[in-house]
């Protein structure tokens, strides 16, 4: 009798427990990958799920002015359901320098980056020149990049067209005469208002950006 006392309030302590004890957070690491230029820093995010019925890795690309560490508030919040890689592209935060520092030689890191983790498709989110690469490479190789998110895209420079579902994230950086040109390179883009973080604004709003791009990438 008193073992089974001992059973039930071992059981209901369990339970206790359960709810109590917290869901496993996101697991964050960095990381050295070997690409053209030598090494590329990484800075990446899982799900606790460990893979198992994860959505398409996403690779978030910084700014020519920034690193991967613009994004190091935000990577925790939008990796619940996906791989989250972010580079410090060549010649910026802790990547080894390529000969040109050119949107190509980026490019091309990126691409080796991809396909050293033997990824069949793989979603983008870039800002500001990170968002120019982020089209250069959706245009290059359509098979690899499902989606892609842009924020603040610089307006000088001619436009790739790219065919995949876009969405962009409009700032105050913007002119009349850039929407009309984006809308003309992306067909098949979403353009939504986004609220004045200032520039840091991956660090000033992760939960929120979060939710709305892992909507649109989900979606």
């Amino acid at each position: 009798m008193l073992e089974s006392h001992y059973s039930e309030g071992v059981t209901s302590v369990a339970k206790d427990w359960k709810l109590i004890v917290p869901a496993q957070a996101v697991r964050t690491r960095r990381a050295y990958f070997d690409c053209r230029f030598g090494q590329l820093h990484v800075r990446t995010a899982f799900p606790a799920t460990g893979g198992f019925g994860e959505q398409v890795p996403l690779f978030c690309l910084h700014s020519d002015q920034d690193s991967s560490r613009a994004f190091s508030r935000f990577l925790p919040e939008i990796a619940d359901v996906r791989s989250v890689y972010a580079p410090d592209l060549p010649g910026l935060g802790e990547s080894d320098a390529s000969p040109a520092s050119s949107l190509s030689d980026a490019a091309g890191a990126i691409f080796d980056l991809a396909d050293d983790l033997r990824l069949r498709q793989i979603d983008l989110l870039g800002i500001h020149s990170g968002a120019r690469l982020s089209m250069d490479l959706a245009a290059a190789r359509p098979a690899l990049v499902r989606r892609v998110v842009l924020v603040a895209v610089p307006g000088a420079g001619r436009l790739p067209t790219i065919e995949q579902q876009t969405l962009i994230m409009r700032t105050r950086l913007e002119t009349p005469d850039d929407i009309a040109r984006l809308k003309a390179a992306l067909p098949n883009g979403k353009f939504v208002d986004l609220e004045d973080y200032g520039s840091d604004l991956f660090a000033a709003a992760p939960k929120t950006l979060a939710k709305q791009i892992g909507t649109f990438l989900d979606g």
